[in-house]
């Protein structure tokens, strides 16, 4: 590395939570930058929302976690290991489901997974009906794959990849291409992954998806991370009220020149104030006072979506 790049801390040396954490990790394909200057930090137990736009480096990302594509720049550690020279190692406690999956069709749920059980070596006929019950398909696992839906198949992929019982799992796009059935219950297994104490590092760019899923998220753009942090802190950032009144036109125009309302945007027929929750009471008396009274006040619940649009600059968040 050249003194000119970024640099990245020493490895852990101590006990420590940190399961996956990179360090400036930089790609490049000639003039574009895929990834740019990437930290992440991903802890045990936590199920990680890797969100982001079509195209924003997320697959670039986990191919580079995975040892598939090698950094321009930077590191990767995995348990606190620095992931280039112990890859074999580290990927003995990772799982990973990327792309669609591949089978043999003609064989059973059961017969492919024995395949990659004696593939990946040292894997005990019992673990099979273990991961079979875990992904729901224990039930159909005699069943040739060809007579699989899409959903079962990704199930039946998820199963393979724990198959080894790994401590990290890491998902690219796992509920693409699949029906809301499927992509419902893939989503319930993820969580089910999170409950039972897996590290899971999912990515998506669908906000729902991860808003639903997700304990922590981190946001992507172009290959740089714009936010990083646990989804039940980020939905409580900012405060607003959503009301409604029976003059909407005069509400907005009487909270606009308030000095502690610092926006008021119109939703349908109801009005969301940017204001301390605690002003609740000053703005019924305000609009009262000047003969608008309300049919409704009440907190405004942040969502992703609107977080994502705020720090992306997008129009939409998909």
């Amino acid at each position: 590395m050249g003194a000119e790049e970024h640099s990245v801390p020493s490895l852990t040396t101590g006990p420590s939570d940190v399961v996956l954490r990179t360090a400036g990790l930089t790609k490049r394909y000639g003039r574009l930058v895929a990834v740019a200057d990437l930290d992440l930090e991903v802890r045990a137990g936590q199920v990680y929302g890797f969100l982001g736009p079509n195209g924003s480096g997320k697959t670039t990302t986990i191919a580079m976690l995975l040892g598939l594509l090698h950094p321009d720049r930077g590191r990767v550690e995995l348990f606190g290991l620095d992931a280039h020279p112990h890859l074999p190692q580290l990927l003995l406690r990772t799982g990973s489901v990327m792309e669609a999956p591949a089978f043999y069709p003609h064989l059973s749920g059961r017969a492919n997974l024995r395949i990659f059980a004696i593939l990946s070596g040292g894997i005990p006929r019992r673990r099979l009906d273990e991961v079979l019950d875990l992904v729901g398909l224990l039930g159909r696992a005699q069943s040739k794959v060809r007579t699989y839906s899409m959903g079962m198949k990704q199930r039946l992929a998820l199963a393979a990849a724990l198959l080894h019982d790994p401590q990290l799992v890491i998902l690219d796009e796992p509920t693409n291409g699949l029906d809301p059935a499927g992509m419902r219950e893939v989503r319930q297994l993820i969580r089910n992954l999170g409950e039972m104490g897996k590290t899971v590092f999912v990515s998506s760019h669908l906000l729902h998806e991860v808003e639903q899923t997700c304990t922590h998220v981190g946001i992507l753009k172009q290959g740089r991370l714009l936010a990083q942090q646990p989804v039940s802190e980020l939905l409580q950032q900012g405060q607003a009220l959503e009301l409604e009144a029976t003059d909407g036109e005069a509400a907005e125009r009487i909270l606009t020149e308030l000095d502690w309302v610092t926006s008021v945007t119109r939703q349908d027929n109801r009005l969301l104030v940017q204001a301390p929750l605690q002003r609740a009471v000053d703005v019924s008396r305000t609009l009262a006072e000047h003969g608008v009274y309300l049919s409704e006040l009440r907190p405004h619940e942040n969502t992703l979506e609107e977080f994502f649009l705020e720090v992306t600059g997008a129009e939409e968040g998909s």
